[in-house]
């Protein structure tokens, strides 16, 4: 089983991910959450995860907006320092919109890819998805070898893309990585991904490349919850991308699991 143990329920799992601090009142400040989506906004291309998000969200209201409403910061834009707010309410209806996503691709045995640019909170998150897809028929992409982006080389461990840079993987927003998977693939005459599961510009960069992709992402990371609004990507899951522990996420990776039938 590639996650141990029974899914919790969902009003279980809503008090773990406020009681780790995965949702409710997260570790991003405010401030920085506000930061971000003017940087979006001004056109700073660090903060669009890959997505060509052109002159349609250029007021950083209209951003707050959309994060109030898929996300659950405060919507306040008078109130510009101190705490902010993932609603774990949101958090699990997103899993459970990724978790049909998860049962079409095993009903299909579709072609999968994983991805992550926050290796050290959520690989093992992918990772336990892939390993269930698999048992399930699913076919999980191996990536071609040998690329490389300006910020490092694009490697595979446990089924999951990352980034490498100086013999440690990566923390990265860049959409470059998948670009470069993408591109390898087509260039070894291998098809597409039928669906990519990813989070930052790994998911945002296949969803603008016209691939089915779903992902996570925080509170200060406004892009991929812009492209859900717009369509370009099916399904973004809020919460905070790097608690404490890696386990913690495990609860989350069960009810994801078994509410798309795959444990």
């Amino acid at each position: 089983m590639p996650i141990p143990g029974t899914p919790p329920s969902r009003a279980d799992l809503v008090t773990h991910l406020v009681r780790t601090r995965i949702a409710g009142d997260v570790a991003t400040p405010r401030e920085n959450n506000l930061s971000h989506y003017r940087k979006l906004a001004n056109g700073d291309r660090n903060f669009w995860l890959g997505l060509e998000l052109g002159d349609r969200w250029t007021d950083e209201q209209d951003v707050l907006a959309v994060m109030a409403e898929r996300v659950g910061v405060n919507d306040d834009p008078e109130y510009r320092y101190g705490q902010d707010t993932i609603d774990p309410e949101l958090t699990v209806d997103a899993l459970d919109r990724m978790a049909a996503r998860l049962r079409k691709a095993a009903d299909g045995r579709q072609r999968v890819l994983f991805a992550t640019g926050h290796p050290g909170g959520l690989l093992d998150v992918h990772r336990a998805t892939a390993a269930a897809l698999r048992a399930a028929g699913c076919d999980i992409v191996v990536i071609p070898e040998g690329l490389q982006t300006d910020e490092g080389y694009v490697w595979q461990l446990a089924d999951v893309a990352v980034l490498e840079h100086g013999a440690s993987l990566w923390h990265t927003h860049s959409g470059d990585p998948m670009r470069a998977i993408l591109q390898g693939l087509e260039r070894d005459g291998d098809p597409a991904p039928d669906l990519v599961v990813a989070d930052h510009g790994w998911a945002g960069r296949a969803a603008q490349d016209g691939v089915d992709a779903v992902g996570y992402a925080d509170c200060n990371d406004p892009a991929l919850f812009l492209a859900e609004s717009e369509g370009t990507l099916q399904v973004a899951v809020p919460l905070d991308d790097h608690v404490k522990s890696p386990r913690h996420y495990d609860p989350m990776t069960a009810y994801l699991l078994g509410q798309a039938g795959l444990l």
